[in-house]
C-alpha cells in the first residue's frame, strides 16, 4: 500500500509541476480533460494518497514486512 501511495503521490507532484512551470494538466491531457470521469477518478485517488501518505510523517507506524 506504502509503495502505491507513493507512486500516486509523485503522480500528482509531476503533474502540478507541469500545471505550475507550462500550464500544461498532463492527466486531463490523457484522460479527456478536467471534468472527465477518469481525470477526476485519477485526481481523487492521487488525493486519497496525499492523504495516506501523511502517515509516512509519524513515527510510531507498525511496519509489515513481507
Amino acid at each position: 500500500m506504502d509503495k502505491i501511495a507513493l507512486i500516486l503521490v509523485i503522480i500528482g507532484a509531476l503533474n502540478w509541476g507541469l500545471i505550475g512551470l507550462f500550464g500544461f494538466d498532463l492527466v486531463a491531457t490523457l484522460f479527456g480533460g478536467q471534468n472527465a470521469l477518469l481525470s477526476r477518478i485519477v485526481y481523487a485517488l492521487v488525493g486519497a494518497a496525499g492523504l495516506y501518505s501523511i502517515t509516512f510523517l509519524m513515527g510510531n507506524r507498525v511496519r509489515q514486512s513481507k
